[in-house]
């Protein structure tokens, strides 16, 4: 067994974006091909605590290097005013050929890091400006931190960031500290949600919410809108959008904003597309250029399992994190 800290991820993953780009391009392709695993993700809630969770997820990834394990994953939203991250995670993966655990890897930067990728992707195929020169980012924390990074990936002509939190301090900090990673950004504390949401037609939403709060009026025909905490968004909102999803029996679960929008209309056909399809043949969808787009990804775990994978072997190559040679029984030994 190959414990692998958080410091090993860093190593393995930093400066890599293209290689994880490239990667979450290729499960996604796998998985709208049906060459993947991803049962529903299990939810363990705890009695008084409405807004914390763990979350299980576990899911195999086929083609040829193949990769199967469980995210772990806990979400306690006060942990921010206490100084602490929102989330922590763990990976466990799993041999394909016996079964057995091979590896526990710390996954809040792989989960993060997917999770921006992903968004990321999105924004390449649904913007409707060849060279968009901005982005709004709404709920200043890491996850919004890493889709900035990741989107910059793709879109190099970002040249302004308009942030909004309901913390201004925080918005501040997070324009000090991304700036030093962006020298060559502008950014911008907005005063209001709809000054922001009308800033530019490319809008990340990463925010704690756990009940829909905003419509996008405010936001220009045409706006792309990653979002990525799933539940900012009222039904009107994505009725009246072009929605594209990661998976759409996984994301209309949990009171998630397409959840809620397919309760109200008995149906999914506000659904419009897939990513894993759109990064294929885009067969069936067309980006209308007056209409906002959504895209909602309920973070498939697959995405996860298979970035382990790769930080996996990574780390074997490079001999990083500690390994447990008595982790498991020793075959034919006396219990």
């Amino acid at each position: 067994m190959l414990i692998i800290g958080n410091r090993a991820v860093h190593r393995a993953l930093d400066g890599r974006e293209a290689a994880v780009l490239q990667l979450v391009a290729d499960t996604y392709r796998l998985h709208a091909a049906s060459r993947t695993a991803v049962p529903h993700s299990v939810f363990l809630r705890f009695p008084g605590q409405p807004r914390d969770r763990i979350i299980g997820l576990p899911a195999y990834a086929g083609g040829p290097r193949p990769a199967a394990g469980m995210k772990w994953i806990a979400s306690f939203p006060g942990n921010v005013a206490e100084g602490k991250e929102r989330a922590s995670a763990a990976i466990l993966l799993n041999s394909t050929e016996d079964g057995t655990p091979r590896a526990c890897v710390e996954a809040s930067v792989i989960s993060s890091r997917r999770t921006a990728a992903s968004a990321a992707l999105a924004a390449s195929v649904l913007v409707t400006e060849p060279e968009p020169a901005g982005i709004v980012l709404v709920g200043c924390g890491p996850i919004n931190r890493e889709v900035l990074r990741f989107t910059k990936a793709v879109l190099p002509s970002l040249r302004e960031v308009v942030l909004f939190d309901l913390d201004a301090g925080r918005a501040t900090e997070f324009a000090r500290r991304a700036g030093a990673d962006h020298s060559d950004i502008t950014f911008t504390v907005a005063s209001g949600l709809g000054e922001a949401l009308a800033a530019h037609r490319l809008v990340s939403l990463a925010t704690t919410a756990g009940e829909p709060h905003m419509d996008l009026t405010a936001c220009a025909p045409g706006t792309t809108v990653l979002h990525v905490s799933l539940r900012d968004l009222t039904v009107q909102a994505v009725l009246d959008a072009q929605n594209v999803v990661d998976d759409a029996d996984h994301v209309c679960r949990e009171r998630t904003s397409l959840h809620l929008a397919e309760q109200a209309t008995g149906g999914r056909e506000f659904i419009d597309g897939s990513i894993g399809d759109l990064l294929g043949d885009g067969a069936g969808f067309r980006r209308d250029p007056a209409r906002t787009a959504v895209f909602s990804p309920f973070g498939l775990g697959v995405l996860d399992i298979a970035l382990a994978r790769w930080v996996h072997e990574e780390c074997e190559r490079r001999e990083l994190g500690v390994r447990v040679d008595d982790f498991l029984p020793v075959p034919g030994a006396a219990s």
